[in-house]
């Protein structure tokens, strides 16, 4: 189970990076909501199973 736990905050720390970015920079292209939801989903997911 350490890879996911690895794998979970790896994603986490993704979805934070895209989000803080996004707020501070205006970053933006067409597929960011999809990818940050994937990210979100995943680490969501991953941290719970890792439980």
């Amino acid at each position: 189970m350490r890879l996911n736990k690895n794998l979970a905050s790896i994603l986490l720390a993704v979805y934070l990076i895209l989000v803080g970015l996004q707020a501070l920079f205006g970053l933006s292209f067409s597929a960011m909501g999809f990818i940050m939801g994937i990210c979100a989903l995943g680490a969501g997911i991953l941290l719970l199973l890792n439980r």
